[in-house]
């Protein structure tokens, strides 16, 4: 499930050969603009790029001088999601998820083991707010092999399992994609509902931590395709990161309370979760995983 991330600049041309000649423009000129990017990248995914630009035009980003992600906008992309390796789609929302990414405050890329999506009723219709990918470190699976042969079945009624995926020190991220607009208020009050009754009891700590995370919403306007990051260093340690235009690329708040951070990773992949449909891809991912 881990991919290679593409590194590129805005480019647009009608000849491949004009196109893999500026591409090779493009790699000699990191040498001496970026030359702890250009040293950073394999020769091995310098080849995946030229070829990934000979067949298709995009738009890409540069993240943080060093690591390079692809965002493909959805009306461009829908068409050839289905034929492309770097991608997996979420069937009900269509929201695509890099199966492999570099997050903010990670030590690594990370890779995707599952998504699925979150649903309000309303007036006893359906609506989908949200879909949700869950990221891992991929050494975290080392450390799941008492589980190796397990069913999905097996895989998703073991609280065990997840509970130590989330006591491992090595990170994992759940990315969030609005699907809808939504006003950060309601996002906060509609996610502190499910984490609030987690937290028994909660230490002037654990008020700190949860006041820490509604400020980061409270006044944002979250528009369809925003992305949220919630990353998990450590189990103590959470970094929340926002982004209304792509993959975040920046910290916008550390969350450092044990039974706050446990109660969000609980929300989504406990006993009763918000959203049943990520956990059992999750649970799928890892059984597939796991057989190997």
């Amino acid at each position: 499930m881990i991919g290679i991330g593409d590194m590129t600049a805005p480019i647009a041309y009608s000849s491949s050969s004009a196109l893999l000649l500026s591409s090779f423009q493009f790699i000699s000129k990191t040498k001496t603009v970026l030359p702890q990017f250009h040293q950073s990248f394999s020769s091995t995914q310098k080849t995946h790029f030229l070829s990934h630009l000979s067949t298709t035009s995009s738009r890409f980003s540069l993240q943080n001088g060093r690591n390079f992600g692809t965002h493909f906008p959805s009306k461009v992309y829908a068409s050839s999601s289905v034929g492309n390796s770097e991608y997996a789609e979420e069937p009900a929302t269509s929201v695509k998820f890099l199966k492999s990414a570099y997050l903010p405050g990670c030590s690594s890329s990370l890779s995707l083991l599952g998504t699925g999506y979150r649903e309000k009723v309303f007036a006893i219709i359906g609506v989908k707010v949200y879909a949700a990918g869950l990221y891992v470190n991929p050494s975290l699976l080392n450390e799941l092999s008492p589980w190796k042969g397990k069913s999905k079945p097996e895989v998703e009624q073991d609280l065990a399992l997840f509970q130590s995926i989330y006591q491992s020190p090595l990170e994992k991220s759940l990315q969030i994609a609005l699907v809808r607009d939504v006003d950060g208020k309601t996002f906060w009050d509609a996610l502190d509902e499910a984490v609030s009754p987690r937290v028994k009891a909660p230490t002037d700590v654990d008020k700190l931590a949860l006041s820490t995370f509604r400020n980061i919403f409270q006044a944002l306007s979250l528009k369809k395709g925003t992305l949220i990051l919630l990353t998990w260093l450590e189990p103590s340690q959470m970094l929340v990161s926002v982004s209304l235009n792509g993959i975040p690329t920046k910290v916008d708040a550390t969350i450092e309370s044990l039974n706050v951070t446990k109660a969000l990773f609980d929300v989504f992949l406990g006993e009763s979760p918000v959203s049943p449909t990520l956990k059992s891809s999750v649970a799928n991912g890892l059984a597939i995983t796991l057989k190997k």
